[in-house]
């Protein structure tokens, strides 16, 4: 409970904020000198008033408004601007927030000024400038180049572990220093990611031309799952449609499978369940398991062993399978399994044919609430392994002046992108195989690929992204490319700086959360997002009203193959590829396809030109590529009083 000097605290800073013009802000409220302003004093010492003191600041930084009233202070969102400029301006104000104040940090800075310093590779000095081409000199080759498809010579490397052969930087820390020049912050992504470059063969180094990254996708998203045909209630309506052996089969085949990939071995030792199987009461079981499932919930939630699961070895499968968290999820997952194989299973074993029993099925009411199941699990389990999020997609200077996010975008869903992400998690999967305390591999060929973009008010490197399938070596006759599949209005926390965050956090364990966020992996997603949702209700606020971005964003996704909800839900057990997964070439030929319908026409803009001429390499250097560390008041004073020195 607030103290009474903390409600006048915060009414103060109430009336302070709510002065400000929200067409101005943005990353630019400090919270020392506004907490100063309010006389709130020292806010550790006063974990709830820190907590929303903090908030509210960032709040108002993204232009949500403060009225002052009778019953006290009113905040309302930022509503969506008709103009487009002004939105894209609103949305910049809002990922900067996060994106400088990480720029600020001296380990960032320490990261960018390493690779800026120039360093000895071979008989060269190079540093990261050199993977920068100056906008003049691609200007001038392209306007005299005899064959203008030699000016620019794009492909596809993969990110990983070794080390860039022409500058001796690791491919790594090309890909980072690069995405700290993106509007948002940088940050890793849980579970699946893979980290592309897109270099250019016609300079010395090899020049950046734009970065990518296949990442897990958001497992819930309406509009893309209504788009492939996969979403619950859809699917089942196809299916009583049209029931055919085939689905029947898939059906029967899950439910025994989602019971055989539960190792069960410490639950028949602990009485969970009977050593000759579940028993003879399958009520009994389930509700022994659920209570299991709780009690090392909780176990788990109290953190006391949380060192010792990060320190098992990754593939003891069995030890991992037996700490508190996978107890709880294999003893929750069993009680779903057989409860489902309870219902039904006995439609399967009463008829002659998996069809008959399919069909009968359906007429049970029950039987078919328990087909939804089956059909929630099976999409839960193979979005994560054949559905993937371009987390990452777009150009550096000077190639974004040529539309050559359109050739990142087209390159990132190619047959080396798609072969490379198959060899690289053609392995164990993590939370399967510590579900099943035996090694599990799950599917790692894509059928498709989503994205969103960034503004709602369109994105101009997705529009009409479309090229022939034969340049990735499909047929002549098909288009592939990004298919626009809807709009929606996201949750998010890009619009909370880290000392808010670690406020909430901070409220959140003091106010006694029996809900212990612990970052490990299997755990759930967005550990972050899970733990601003904590303090903002350990703060009685409306949690899912503030972590609302307050925009729209449009949705878009590539299928890459011909049976795409089949193969997706695992019905068909081989994918039907438009492309060619097996081609070598494919990079330069989706690169001529680029420059002949996008980047030779622009190049011959004037503006286009003058684009690209205005991103140069002769010092002082001022290139669209090089991050722009955020120039704080005192450096600028610094830098004023030396640029007048005798001498500079």
């Amino acid at each position: 409970m607030a103290t009474r000097q903390e409600r006048r605290g915060f009414a103060k800073l109430c009336a302070l904020l709510s002065e400000v013009d929200t067409h101005a802000v943005g990353s630019g409220l400090d919270h020392t000198e506004w907490a100063r302003a309010a006389n709130l004093g020292n806010l550790y010492e006063q974990p709830i008033l820190a907590a929303a003191a903090h908030t509210l600041i960032d709040l108002v930084d993204q232009g949500w408004t403060i009225t002052i009233d009778k019953i006290g202070p009113l905040l309302r969102p930022p509503s969506a601007h008709d103009d487009r400029q002004a939105e894209k301006a609103r949305i910049r104000r809002q990922e900067h927030v996060r994106r400088d104040e990480q720029l600020r940090k001296p380990s960032v800075r320490r990261f960018v000024e390493s690779m800026e310093r120039g360093h000895r590779h071979g008989d060269d000095i190079v540093s990261v400038f050199n993977l920068m081409r100056d906008g003049g000199e691609l200007a001038d080759t392209l306007a005299s180049a005899d064959d203008p498809t030699t000016a620019i010579k794009p492909y596809v490397q993969i990110v990983d572990q070794s080390t860039c052969e022409l500058t001796s930087f690791r491919l790594h820390d090309i890909w980072r220093y690069f995405r700290h020049t993106w509007s948002n912050a940088y940050a890793t992504v849980p579970g699946r990611s893979m980290p592309i470059l897109i270099r250019d063969a016609a300079t010395k180094h090899h020049a950046v031309v734009g970065l990518a990254a296949i990442s897990s996708p958001v497992v819930q998203i309406a509009e893309r799952d209504t788009w492939m045909g996969w979403e619950t209630d859809q699917f089942l309506k196809a299916v009583e449609a049209n029931p055919t052996t085939e689905i029947a089969q898939w059906l029967a085949n899950r439910i025994q499978t989602q019971i055989d990939e539960i190792y069960v071995t410490d639950l028949v030792r602990n009485g969970v369940l009977e050593p000759t199987g579940t028993g003879t009461d399958t009520a009994k079981t389930v509700a022994r398991l659920k209570a299991d499932a709780e009690r090392y919930r909780q176990k788990h939630h109290r953190g006391s062993a949380i060192r010792v699961v990060r320190n098992i070895e990754s593939n003891a499968w069995v030890e991992r399978a037996e700490t508190y968290l996978f107890r709880s999820k294999r003893s929750a997952a069993l009680a779903e399994a057989l409860e489902i194989a309870e219902c039904l299973g006995q439609h399967f074993e009463q008829e002659a044919t998996p069809l008959a029993g399919l069909k009968k099925a359906l007429d049970d009411r029950k039987a078919r609430a328990q087909i939804r199941r089956v059909i929630r699990k099976a999409r839960g389990e193979r979005v994560g392994t054949v559905i993937a999020d371009l987390t990452v997609c777009g150009a550096v200077a000077p190639y974004n002046a040529l539309a050559a996010g359109k050739l990142v975008g087209a390159l990132a869903v190619s047959p080396k992108v798609l072969a490379a992400y198959r060899a690289k998690y053609a392995r164990p999967s993590e939370i399967a195989s510590a579900m099943a305390g035996r090694p599990i591999e799950r599917e790692a060929r894509l059928s498709f690929v989503g994205t969103t973009s960034l503004y709602g008010t369109g994105s101009s490197q997705y529009n009409r992204l479309f090229w022939p399938a034969n340049v990735m070596g499909g047929a002549a006759d098909v288009s592939m490319g990004f298919h626009e599949l809807g709009r929606s209005r996201s949750f998010g926390t890009s619009h909370f700086s880290d000392e808010t965050v670690a406020a909430l956090v901070r409220l959140s364990q003091l106010n006694g959360s029996l809900i212990r966020v612990n970052s490990i992996f299997g755990e759930g997603v967005s550990p972050r997002l899970r733990k601003i949702r904590h303090g903002l209700a350990a703060l009685g606020w409306p949690t899912n009203e503030l972590l609302k971005h307050g925009r729209e964003r449009i949705l878009y996704g590539v299928p890459l193959v011909k049976n795409l909800r089949e193969f997706s839900l695992g019905i068909a057990l081989e994918p039907d590829y438009l492309i060619d997964p097996g081609m070598e070439e494919a990079d330069q030929k989706v690169a001529a396809w680029w420059l002949g319908r996008w980047a030779l026409r622009r190049a011959a803009q004037p503006a286009v030109q003058d684009a690209m001429r205005s991103h140069r390499l002769v010092r002082p250097i001022q290139h669209g590529a090089r991050v722009p560390l955020p120039v704080d008041d005192d450096e600028l004073l610094l830098f004023s009083a030396e640029s007048v020195l005798p001498g500079s």
